[in-house]
């Protein structure tokens, strides 16, 4: 579970949001949404620790965060945190296995990720060969392979036609249910719909999802 007490960010005289309190449990997922420059990314990044919030708290299964140090967020994000970047964030020159190994060298948890993302069989082919599409496959096994108890996706599906991206989500959702928190930013309503509440960071506004 993911929770936030009063979060605020600002940057000068500016305020993306303020007093935020959300709480995500495990087994569910929120959409973060609002239009661009709302600061859904910089929410993500500091439920992440890779910003630090002006204010408030963020815990994870009862502990502060935010309280953590540097080795500590290290540790943090190692132990607890997936991350599915827009722009895939893998290793273009390397193979599917060496971008897998990242998280695990588990080669049974290998095989079942890649056939889950369609992509069975295909460990030594160079990540640069392939499309982007098949690329945020990668991604998203090697999410599988890390299994993350609390996942945050930024625009998953951005670059992505309707059946890739049906997949991805169909994936975070098997993962929700398998014992992670999952929190998306997104501006895909599809998306929002498959959530199970909506955060409009813009309005600061909860509701559950249609």
């Amino acid at each position: 579970m993911i929770r936030t007490l009063q979060l605020t960010k600002s940057f000068g005289e500016r305020t993306l949001w303020q007093d935020v309190d959300l709480t995500v449990p495990t087994g569910e997922m929120l959409a973060l949404v609002g239009p661009s420059g709302s600061g859904k990314t910089t929410l993500l990044n500091c439920l992440g620790l890779l910003e630090k919030p002006s204010s408030g708290d963020i815990l994870h299964d009862g502990t502060r965060i935010t309280r953590l140090g540097a080795g500590g967020r290290r540790r943090f994000r190692r132990a607890h945190l997936g991350y599915l970047f827009q722009n895939y964030a893998l290793m273009e020159n390397a193979t599917i296995r060496e971008n897998l190994d990242v998280a695990g060298r588990d080669r049974k948890l290998h095989a079942r990720a890649l056939e889950r993302v369609g992509l069975a069989g295909r460990e030594k082919e160079k990540v640069h060969r392939m499309s982007g599409g098949e690329q945020q496959r990668i991604a998203l096994a090697r999410l599988m392979v890390k299994r993350p108890s609390l996942v945050l996706a930024d625009e998953p599906t951005g670059a992505l036609d309707e059946d890739n991206g049906r997949m991805v989500v169909d994936t975070l959702r098997e993962m929700a249910r398998e014992g992670c928190a999952v929190v998306i930013a997104t501006h895909n309503d599809d998306v929002r719909d498959s959530c199970d509440a909506v955060f409009d960071v813009s309005t600061q506004r909860l509701t559950a999802a249609v």
